[in-house]
């Protein structure tokens, strides 16, 4: 049979977030470097993420990366991230994932105890150290884009809900983070549904009362993510939290059209952010581990090395260690004759689209 696309992936999850990483079938996208690819992807070619992304390829929980050249020459390689809404220039659990994937299918070469190398994101050049034993990758850990935070302490308005007192910082995107106990919730897995929705209306409303834009990357503007906080539930974690990812067709000013869904990880940059925050506060050092729970309780390990600025604010340069498992070796395929080129939603699954 003659396909019109046959693309090969490799799926993978970092403590439980998805993050298939696409090795062949994808011509190489035009740009300079490879936040230009990314550029390209997003404004001219965006039918690749609908594809691998929606149904029935894909679901709403679900991320893709492109692995392309890079254009440093200090770098192995450059991966293009693909989120449901967004082509986020970082994220550290498909950092994670897509380390794992170079490493496991010997497209990087792989040496005990301890493997180390340059990948180039959106975001720059990401150095990653790969703890290793035998043929299987045992944990990833890798320096992320400085983070910072914006506003802290700060009380939003948000409809049905009153006064929130909530921080914004960057990880990667710009997130929102709360308390949850101060909202009324539990960063429980039979809470998700409150959880997402509760997100959504207090995204909206920092969207709108608490504008925020990268001081060098004016392409990152915007709280784009909600993380819910909490203590810890297991003994190994200094820290819980949750993050509602939007997957549904966004109108900001609509904040009821939107659909939702939690990250199944601690989620990397929503470590590197709220580690942003508590520098800030002065509540956690350099140098620290600080050991951060996600909605399974499965934990990803952030430590700060560094002070720098990032335009106007003080920032600092955090590292993140996680471990991500590979689950199937797969080629999708594209029928000519298929009636959903781009894949499709439907609103049971997807909400209002």
């Amino acid at each position: 049979m003659q396909f019109q696309r046959m693309i090969t992936a490799v799926d993978v999850h970092a403590g439980g977030e998805p993050g298939r990483v696409i090795i062949g079938g994808v011509l190489e996208p035009p740009g300079q470097s490879v936040h230009d690819k990314m550029a390209y992807l997003r404004d001219s070619a965006d039918e690749l993420r609908e594809l691998m992304l929606r149904e029935p390829r894909g679901y709403p929980g679900l991320c893709a990366n492109l692995v392309v050249q890079p254009s440093d020459p200090a770098a192995v390689a450059g991966f293009v991230i693909m989120e449901q809404t967004e082509y986020p220039v970082m994220s550290g659990s498909n950092t994670i994932c897509v380390a794992t994937v170079l490493l496991e299918t010997g497209m990087v070469p792989m040496t005990e105890p301890v493997t180390e190398f340059t990948l180039e994101a959106p975001a720059g050049l990401i150095r990653v150290r790969a703890a290793v034993n035998g043929i299987k990758v045992t944990s990833v850990t890798f320096e992320n884009m400085p983070a910072f935070a914006t506003h802290l302490e700060v009380p939003l308005e948000v409809p049905q809900l009153g006064t929130v007192t909530v921080d914004v910082a960057l990880g990667g995107m710009f997130y929102v983070l709360v308390e949850a106990e101060k909202v009324g919730l539990r960063l429980a897995p039979d809470e998700g549904a409150d959880l997402v929705r509760v997100g959504e209306m207090i995204k909206a409303a920092a969207r709108d009362q608490l504008p925020v834009s990268h001081p060098k990357d004016p392409g990152i503007s915007g709280v784009t993510v909600c993380q819910f906080t909490g203590p810890p539930q297991g003994a190994d974690a200094e820290g819980r939290n949750t993050v509602v990812i939007s997957t549904g067709a966004l109108d900001w000013q609509k904040p009821s059209s939107w659909t939702g869904i939690l990250d199944r990880s601690a989620c990397g940059t929503g470590t590197c952010a709220r580690m942003a925050v508590l520098h800030a506060k002065g509540q956690l050092p350099l140098n620290q581990d600080f050991r951060h729970e996600g909605i399974l309780g499965t934990v990803f390990t952030g430590r700060l090395i560094d002070e720098t600025a990032v335009g106007q604010y003080q920032a600092v340069v955090p590292t993140i260690t996680g471990r991500a498992w590979i689950y199937a070796l797969t080629q999708y395929v594209l029928d000519p004759d298929d009636p959903f080129p781009t894949g499709f939603r439907v609103g049971d699954l997807w909400g209002r689209l």
